[in-house]
């Protein structure tokens, strides 16, 4: 059996998602950008939401995947199938990654000009949506590649981007550890090399084999231990200053455990060979299956915009994903209100990375178990994380000692734990023809709701409280208060609406659950 088969694509992408979560990292180099470009907040709030408008504006990385990377998608030029595929859309997002971390890098150290706010958005927005495309081509070929198993792959590769900002850090302290700066730079290049190395790897593959349900939970069990080797690496960093060699042992224990996945992927193409016969009767079977499926549920963008699911799902990614970029992108700035120090900030920033992360393995592992065998609609899932999101924030608001790292905690995991549900149940609600699209489009509310947020409430606010003090700085819990109350009622309301969403699918679930029971074994 030749080694390019759907489990060593699954690695290549999860390789790939690993230098993929730049943009959960804004916090630690956005002094350097306050600083070099002299931005007050509100103006850098302004930046961070260009930000958040790149990363959740995947309308194109959609359609583009539709038109050269879908097995549906047969196009033939002169008699012959014309060269596509996933690569396509990577190729193009990490063209993107790298244009806008350079100019932002040129800009940053004064190679170039000091660029016009509207400029520096540009830049901001242009690095940010090259993101959507590697996310998009990695996570929708992991859901063609594992049809009965959604949640959980889209759990992986969301907790695999998730996980990334804190990798992004450990890689940049071991190399340079030379301030905000050069880490840009970093930002441009190591993405970009890592993509183009990989991204031919990545395919889908279509074919569904007995016992891939094990072989998951080994890359879930991977994933879970390189989060708590982060976790306790971070801890000890916190405690006491590594030095160089200690820095490098790190490292390369973190590359060994990055490097594993392949052994699960090995490991599945020995045993897909020891049993070949039973796959091709099981393949054969489940295709029939997955077809019958696609031809009586899937909508395209426009069928899909004509439902109230489709309005929901928005609404919900509006106030559940809103609040948590508006809380990750003025995490450093809150702390420093709050009197922590700079190395506390820093530490909160790699911390919720490893949050995010168990929010969105969880958030797909969880719910796949869950309506398995419990058959509960997934949808349920977004009401209780939004009511859960919306206690952090009112723990930040608090104010109290140490409550910004309880908050950020409950924030990050069930913030993370959106990206993992609202793809799944799009690509269950609507299907998985045009799913690139129709997620990608609901991803828009995350921004929209992040700018109202950001610049209307958190800038706004901070800069008020600031100016009654006389300074451009705020210091004390009244600083973001008010702000993160706002928040938690925001998250509450679209825990209503999720509510709503739950009894409406409750019977589409049902169905998906009989069809998945009849040809899965």
């Amino acid at each position: 059996m030749a080694m390019k088969n759907k489990w060593i694509a699954t690695v290549a992408s999860i390789w790939i998602q690993c230098t993929s979560g730049s943009l959960y990292t804004f916090s630690f180099y956005s002094s350097a950008l306050k600083a070099s470009q002299g931005y007050d907040q509100s103006t850098l709030d302004t930046v961070s939401v260009f930000k958040d408008f790149g990363a959740n504006s995947g309308v194109l990385s959609g359609l583009l995947y539709s038109a050269v990377a879908s097995p549906s998608t047969s196009i033939t030029f002169r008699g012959r199938r014309r060269r596509g595929g996933p690569w396509v859309v990577l190729f193009t997002g990490a063209i993107q990654c790298f244009l806008g971390y350079f100019l932002m890098w040129l800009s940053v150290t004064g190679k170039i000009h000091r660029p016009p706010v509207p400029v520096m958005c540009l830049f901001m927005l242009l690095a940010a949506h090259g993101v959507t495309f590697l996310n998009t081509a990695n996570v929708v070929t992991a859901v063609l590649n594992f049809p009965n198993h959604s949640g959980t792959i889209v759990g992986i590769m969301k907790g695999f981007l998730g996980l990334s900002g804190a990798i992004l850090l450990q890689v940049y302290q071991t190399v340079f550890k030379a301030g905000p700066t050069p880490y840009i730079l970093m930002l441009a290049l190591l993405p970009f090399l890592n993509t183009l190395f990989f991204m031919s790897t990545v395919r889908s593959y279509q074919t569904n084999e007995v016992e891939e349900k094990s072989h998951l939970n080994g890359l879930s069990l991977i994933s879970i231990i390189i989060a708590i080797y982060l976790f306790t690496v971070i801890i000890i960093e916190q405690a006491v200053t590594l030095t160089l060699p200690a820095r490098i042992i790190v490292f390369l224990v973190l590359a060994i455990l990055l490097a594993s996945p392949l052994y699960v992927a090995l490991k599945r193409k020995s045993f897909m060979e020891e049993n070949q016969l039973l796959n091709n009767d099981n393949i054969s079977s489940n295709q029939d299956v997955l077809e019958q499926d696609a031809s009586m549920e899937d909508k395209n963008l426009v069928q899909a915009i004509c439902t109230v699911d489709f309005w929901c799902l928005f609404i919900t990614t509006a106030t559940g994903m809103g609040t948590g970029l508006a809380t990750v992108n003025n995490l450093a700035q809150v702390g420093e209100s709050l009197g922590y120090t700079t190395h506390e900030t820093s530490t909160l920033v790699s911390l919720w990375s490893i949050w995010n992360f168990f929010g969105r393995f969880g958030g797909g592992y969880v719910s796949d178990y869950v309506l398995y065998t419990r058959k509960w609609a997934r949808s349920g899932f977004i009401a209780i994380t939004l009511a859960l999101m919306s206690i952090g924030h009112c723990m930040i608001a608090s104010g109290f000692p140490k409550a910004l790292y309880v908050g950020s905690v409950l924030v990050g995991v069930f913030y993370g734990s959106q990206w993992s549900l609202m793809p799944t149940i799009a690509s269950e609600v609507f299907g998985v023809s045009h799913f690139g699209t129709i997620f990608n489009t609901i991803t828009i509310a995350g921004p929209i709701g992040s700018y109202v947020i950001s610049v209307r409430v958190i800038g706004y606010l901070y800069d008020r409280e600031a100016g009654r003090g006389g300074s451009e700085g705020c210091i004390g819990t009244h600083c973001f208060r008010l702000s993160f109350l706002i928040m938690g009622f925001t998250t509450l309301l679209g825990s209503g609406v999720a509510v709503g969403l739950f009894f409406r699918t409750r019977r589409l679930y049902e169905q998906i659950v009989l069809r998945r029971d009849r040809g899965y074994s």
